[in-house]
């Protein structure tokens, strides 16, 4: 257990490790500094209060949709439609901000919130019955629908709902009722207050609930799962109702907390969703891990500013270590879908048999 334990850490922290050490090496290249870069770039979002409430911001929908990746991937699921189902309940939450006018803040927001919720559970639903029934394989086609839902939404702000005001392609402007105000004089709104209750939920879901023992179970073997009595075909369902779920509550988070309009560049790029993949490989996909990872990984976006002002450096290396850490990710993540080392292994055992029997 303590092997799997270090082997888990080593596969998260070495990529970040190598990204790191490849970013020194570019920094000395141009004649900069790496550790005292390094030092600024992560000093000031964690270690100030501005910097910090700063980060956690930013944090809030990126450990939400981290969460969204790792309840799907804990059962052997690919739920590559985070993204989708994100901008589609921050769309429609956006919607519910502008349109419904609720006098009574609570009640517009958890109305916001419920439609967010509801159009990522219902965005995903798709896929989950396919993929539970008829044995079609989920990671294409949640892949697939997130190109269909940002050129359906694309379509909608652009023509049905665009505002008319605007010298851009967006959407009318949430009420104020509808929006997360900040705390105190800090970018931080109550909206990551809600993304930590449900990543405590989620914690206590997968360490002490039947739920997360399921998981487990189908993920390793889903045919002795349904052996033993589990309804694998329902846990899918629901595994990735609630992934869809997460997604949906992130986007509407980020509309209320940070946009309060939809537009095309909404969830940025690469996109909320696409981070919460990189967040969760990075945390191993377990709870703790994904809440560290996000941490870790909004101190890095918030730190792309704070090394351009003070070192000369451009931010542009940020996103250079960004990219090298998805690359070195991307290869635990093939092997874990694809199970290259346990076939490699597999075979060069089998090529010792057959030398040892003719020996």
């Amino acid at each position: 257990m303590k092997r799997i334990k270090w082997k888990n850490l080593a596969n998260s922290v070495l990529p970040v490790f190598f990204a790191l050490l490849i970013g020194a090496v570019i920094m000395l290249a141009m004649g900069h500094n790496p550790l005292n870069a390094y030092r600024i770039m992560f000093e000031r979002p964690l270690f100030t209060l501005r910097g910090l409430t700063n980060t956690l911001h930013i944090a809030g929908p990126l450990l939400l949709a981290g969460l969204a990746i790792a309840v799907t991937f804990r059962s052997n699921l690919y739920n590559m439609g985070v993204e989708g189902q994100l901008i589609f309940g921050g769309f429609l939450a956006g919607l519910a901000g502008a349109y419904l006018h609720i006098p009574n803040p609570f009640l517009h927001k958890f109305v916001c919130l419920v439609v967010g919720i509801i159009a990522g559970m219902m965005f995903v639903l798709i896929p989950a019955i396919l993929r539970a029934f008829l044995r079609v394989d989920e990671m294409v086609v949640t892949l697939t629908l997130n190109y269909v839902m940002m050129t359906v939404l694309e379509y909608l702000s652009s023509g049905p709902f665009r505002n008319q005001g605007a010298g851009y392609v967006s959407t009318n402007t949430i009420d104020k009722t509808a929006m997360f105000n900040r705390i105190g004089k800090t970018r931080l709104t109550p909206f990551f207050i809600i993304a930590f209750l449900v990543f405590l939920l989620f914690f206590f879901m997968h360490k002490r609930m039947v739920f997360g023992y399921r998981g487990e179970a189908v993920g390793k073997n889903p045919e002795f799962a349904e052996a033993t009595g589990l309804r694998v075909r329902r846990h899918i369902v629901q595994v990735m109702i609630i992934s869809g779920a997460l997604a949906g509550l992130a986007g509407a988070g980020h509309m209320m907390s940070h946009e309060f309009n939809y537009t095309l560049s909404f969830s940025g790029t690469p996109g909320i969703g696409w981070d919460g993949m990189l967040i969760s490989l990075l945390g191993g996909h377990s709870p703790a891990g994904v809440l560290i990872a996000t941490v870790f990984y909004s101190a890095l976006k918030t730190g792309s500013d704070n090394i351009n002002m003070y070192t000369g450096i451009p931010k542009e290396i940020v996103a250079i270590i960004q990219g090298l850490i998805v690359l070195f990710l991307s290869i635990r993540f093939i092997n874990d879908r694809f199970g290259l080392t346990k076939r490699w292994r597999n075979k060069r055992n089998m090529k010792g048999t057959v030398h040892g029997t003719f020996e």
